[in-house]
């Protein structure tokens, strides 16, 4: 039979923690003696929807990064534009206009410190302009006045390179706040370029007329040959740094999507963008990249859309479907474990507000009894047979009612002390525990424990929120996500009377569910301004990601543990009943003896 020696010329590394995750250890397995498991390492990597440009346009600029990043300039349908927008991680919001309207220029730096440089109108420009968050002040113009460069760098360190004139030209230009200086020339004079990294080491990869899939890497003073793009192009764009770069969009001279990653000597073939587009901006990083606007249609598209690049062991679990509820609904609250679940409220269709109840046997659901405050994004906790319902909205303001469920109905407890809804529950019937939420005027940090009759107020979260998730119990309760003003990746860790910070989330998203316990706990689903299938394993300290829910969503419930969660409705479409079972690697410690060593 053949061993895994023989078939990859490696052996299995027997270790007692896992190695660090990052690409330089994709496709190893090893053997962890401490937990028992057989694990591997590979990575996730895809482009996903978010929100859409204000002003739909292309040959324009981006700079940034995923979370704050900046477009400006460019082309519309119409007149040249001086718009600016400014991404927030899920949305765009308007910023100061640019005092020269223009196109096919080049962009650097950050949300806050942004350059322009170059471009067209009426003639090719040599203007250079300077952000700082809210608006454009002139800066040190151009040697070299062109049209369909590329840019890196920052404000105060940019480098220009490329263009076109008369002709496609190799000029690169150094920027250092004030003035533009000659740097070395590109070997391949280009156009229409892609460009990534920083003045002192720089990437230029792609350009025309004529296509080309040249690289080049600049060293702060001269251009050298770097590995050839899979796919030549002209009007593409890029993020990154120049030993790990993303090139994405562009022309075949056909609209594609095709993306690509540079390590610093080869490109490797990743997958393309939904919406294929040339002449568009980026931003970001290669993990962590932005990409936006472009044509078609000739008048240009507000299409946005985020790379993400992640590590995982997929060994440490996975989700599989289950049943699908009776009731499809959105917001609604769960309880219980994976064999034994409970499923309570939501909101149906906007004339419908639930208060059925189901119960999950590990496959089916099966109705239970209805609850007598029918809400909506309520807060519940508990078992299959004794579980707490509490606040909530019931169509018309944030409720404060509470109910216990003995495993066939529901009967009255006591009142929480701030209605509320949008929050996170944690807990058992007797030992309940409410925080964060949303009071129809505030986000709220408040926490409140129950004893089985009353609640009592508890220490307050140090991060007002709402829509976050929850998990493990009274006197050690996790409460992680959220929306405060934007969303939050903010977890903190409860002790019975204080909260203190955790870990902080990958994915800062909020209408996300959680299960386990304060030191094993698992978050799911939510939205980034996008719905989102992205799960997450904490570990007392920390989250690392684990391959995502097969179903995107956010307003689902959870259930469970760590080792055997549960995900249920939520939205789109617009309510859901998908279920889906979790389950983490199973032991592998029966067969430590035969793996080999290294």
């Amino acid at each position: 039979m053949t061993t895994y020696n023989e078939l990859a010329g490696l052996r299995v590394n027997y270790v007692s923690s896992d190695p660090t995750l990052n690409t330089g250890n994709e496709g190893q397995v090893w053997y962890n003696s401490t937990s028992g498991t057989l694990k591997s390492l590979v990575q996730l990597k895809a482009w996903s929807a978010s929100g859409n440009l204000n002003t739909p346009r292309y040959a324009f600029a981006g700079a940034g990064t995923q979370t704050a990043g900046l477009a400006f300039g460019g082309a519309g349908g119409g007149p040249y534009l001086t718009a600016t927008e400014e991404y927030s991680g899920y949305i765009w919001a308007n910023g100061g206009n640019m005092g020269n309207a223009r196109y096919r220029l080049a962009g650097a730096g950050t949300q806050t410190a942004g350059l322009a440089f170059g471009g067209y109108n009426a003639g090719d420009k040599n203007q250079t302009e300077e952000y700082d968050g809210s608006a454009w002040t002139a800066g040190g113009n151009l040697t070299t006045a062109r049209q369909a460069l590329a840019g890196a760098g920052l404000q105060t360190a940019g480098l220009a390179f490329g263009g076109f004139t008369t002709t496609s030209v190799a000029n690169t230009e150094e920027y250092d706040g004030t003035s533009w200086a000659p740097g070395g020339n590109l070997s391949t004079a280009r156009a229409s370029l892609g460009g990534a990294g920083i003045q002192t080491a720089a990437l230029a990869f792609g350009g025309g007329p004529s296509l080309t899939a040249v690289t080049e890497e600049y060293d702060g003073s001269a251009w050298t040959a770097g590995g050839l793009m899979n796919t030549a192009r002209n009007g593409l764009s890029g993020a990154g740094i120049q030993t790990a770069a993303l090139a994405f969009g562009g022309g075949t001279p056909t609209a594609t999507g095709a993306t690509e990653q540079y390590d610093g000597t080869s490109w490797n073939t990743v997958p393309s963008m939904s919406t294929a587009r040339s002449s568009l901006a980026g931003a970001g990083t290669a993990p962590a990249a932005l990409g936006f606007g472009g044509s078609p249609p000739v008048s240009g598209t507000a299409a946005t859309e985020e790379f993400n690049s992640t590590i995982f062991s997929p060994a440490t679990g996975a989700w599989a479907s289950g049943g699908n509820m009776g009731t499809a609904r959105r917001d609604l609250a769960g309880a219980g474990t994976q064999t034994a679940g409970l499923g309570f409220g939501g909101y149906v269709t906007p004339a419908t507000i639930s208060g059925a109840t189901e119960e999950y046997n590990g496959s089916t659901w099966s109705p239970g009894g209805t609850m007598a405050n029918t809400r909506y994004v309520l807060a519940g906790c508990g078992t299959q047979t004794a579980g707490l319902a509490f606040g909530g909205y019931n169509g018309t303001a944030s409720s404060n009612a509470t109910e216990e469920y003995d495993g066939s109905t529901w009967g009255p407890g006591g009142n929480l002390g701030t209605a509320r809804s949008d929050f996170a529950g944690a807990g058992t019937q007797t030992a309940g525990l409410g925080f964060g939420g949303y009071n129809g005027v505030a986000v709220q940090s408040v926490t409140e424990e129950y004893n089985g009759s009353t609640w009592s107020p508890g220490g307050n979260l140090s991060t007002a929120r709402r829509s976050l998730g929850g998990a493990g119990v009274q006197t050690a309760a996790l409460g992680f996500g959220g929306y405060t003003t934007t969303y939050t990746a903010v977890t903190e860790e409860y002790d019975g009377s204080a909260w203190t910070a955790g870990g902080s989330l990958n994915t800062a998203r909020e209408r996300l569910a959680g299960c386990g316990t304060q030191t094993a706990a698992l978050a799911f689903g939510g939205t980034t301004g996008s719905d989102t299938g992205a799960t997450e394993q904490y570990d007392g300290t920390a989250w690392s990601s684990a391959i995502p829910m097969t179903t995107v969503r956010r307003n689902l419930a959870g259930a469970g543990t760590l080792t055997a969660g549960l995900g249920f409705g939520g939205t789109p479409s617009p309510t859901g009943a998908a279920t889906e079972e979790w389950t983490l690697g199973s032991s592998a410690a029966g067969t430590a003896s035969t793996l080999t060593t290294s």
